[in-house]
């Protein structure tokens, strides 16, 4: 016996999955069966899909997960419009090629230097701030 015919082959990882799985509609098959409803559920998707995407826009300017509930409204047309499954595809890839990249050594080094001299730099600015004006607060400036 072989040793080389004992080893398994890896399997394919979560991206090739990804890569592989179905683009279309995954509405029920009743749905789908009867064109009428499918073009009622594509349009209810997708302004469920656009409410959700839209009240992410309104948080990137007010407080809250404006990237996250963005991206949630993409998964929900994905659910039903190629073209969305293809960009959520494209920008799962991106974000974790970005992640792989940002736990490389070298890369978190130069992070945490540029972080450190950027602290320096503000702190001087700070201080020098402080010994030419004082501690000021703004409403009791004498005009």
């Amino acid at each position: 016996m072989n040793a080389e015919s004992d080893e398994r082959a890896p399997g394919p990882t979560a991206d090739e999955k990804d890569e592989k799985a179905e683009l279309g509609s995954r509405a029920p098959e009743f749905i789908k069966s009867r064109r009428s409803l499918h073009l009622s559920w594509q349009v209810g998707v997708f302004i469920v899909g656009l409410a959700v995407i839209g009240a992410g826009v309104l948080m990137l300017v007010f407080p809250g997960p404006g990237w996250l509930v963005i991206f949630a409204g993409m998964a929900i047309w994905a659910t039903e419009f190629v073209w969305a499954q293809i960009v959520l595809r494209w920008t799962k890839r991106k974000v974790t090629e970005a992640a792989q990249r940002a736990l490389d050594p070298k890369v978190r080094r130069r992070n945490i230097t540029l972080t450190a001299i950027g602290l320096v730099i503000i702190a001087a600015l700070l201080g020098w701030y402080l010994w030419k004006f004082g501690l000021v607060m703004p409403w009791k400036i004498d005009e």
